[in-house]
């Protein structure tokens, strides 16, 4: 896609971090925007902000872990604006505490980090995606993954590794059978970085279902700040990603049709090649 302003643009997980910074910035370029969150009071203060700023701007509260709730949002926003281009599957929650083990994780932490990580992505898809195609025009899905399982693994943190890996292997899928139905629509997966973000992933709990009820005794997941002095205490640098950075790089990619969103700089170009380099040693030596 080359021309964005008029055009509509969805985006989960809107009230807050990323999404936030991916409603501004698609508002900043004329877009009209639909921001899609769970919570609220949260969604409301932005969409607020947002207006403020002369966007273009409404919010839907949305749980992106049940399909009807999601498909009820594609059918408003289509009587609404008659069209979609732009769908950010955004939405993502952390459930690990520092040093999980996958082999005493809470079942109850994996079903709530797959409803809304990966299903959450799924139900987008099921939703907007027909209604795209039915329209006609050029468009484009975006999923958020992360490096942290979309490239390589965290062992600190099996269960959002493992979601995160599936929403690349998704996505792809859905990239490869958009292309072989020559399609209008794009995918690409975004990995926001190249340092943590800065958002409110860290604090996800505020947010929990109440059939999925915390069965940890023991400490929450570590904030931000948790994560800074474990950092700084191990004598190694922390630098953090603001959200706008990733919106910034998320648009231009999207200018560019790229699949792979992936910053510049950190480690992911590094542990890429590592891994791939372990795969590829076997058969090398075989």
């Amino acid at each position: 896609m080359r021309d964005f302003a008029g055009k509509v643009g969805v985006v989960t997980g809107g009230a807050s971090g990323i999404g936030r910074a991916l409603g501004a910035r698609f508002a900043a370029e004329g877009m009209k925007v639909v921001l899609a969150d769970v919570e609220k009071s949260a969604l409301d203060a932005t969409v607020a902000e947002l207006r403020r700023e002369g966007g273009a701007v409404t919010g839907i509260v949305t749980d992106v872990s049940q399909q009807d709730a999601v498909s009820a949002l594609a059918d408003e926003v289509y009587a609404s604006h008659r069209a979609v281009h732009v769908l950010c599957n955004n939405a993502g929650i952390g459930t690990d505490e520092t040093r999980s083990r996958i082999w005493d994780s809470p079942a109850n932490d994996w079903t709530w980090a797959f409803r809304v990580n990966v299903w959450g992505v799924l139900h987008g898809i099921k939703a907007f995606v027909p209604k795209m195609l039915a329209g006609g025009e050029e468009g484009h899905i975006v999923n958020t993954s992360s490096a942290n399982g979309g490239l390589y693994p965290l062992p600190a943190t099996p269960i959002y590794a493992t979601t995160k890996a599936a929403v690349t292997t998704i996505t792809e899928v859905l990239h490869h059978q958009l292309g072989m139905a020559r399609a209008k629509i794009r995918a690409s997966v975004l990995f926001p970085g190249p340092h943590i973000v800065a958002t409110n992933i860290f604090d996800a709990a505020r947010n929990r279902p109440l059939d999925l009820p915390n069965e940890r005794a023991g400490t929450p997941p570590p904030t931000l700040d948790d994560i800074r002095r474990m950092a700084e205490q191990a004598g190694s640098k922390f630098a953090v990603t603001q959200p706008k950075d990733v919106a910034d790089y998320t648009f231009e990619a999207l200018q560019h049709d790229q699949f792979w969103i992936l910053p510049p700089g950190g480690r992911s170009d590094e542990v890429v090649r590592a891994r791939v380099e372990s795969i590829l040693a076997p058969m090398r030596h075989s």
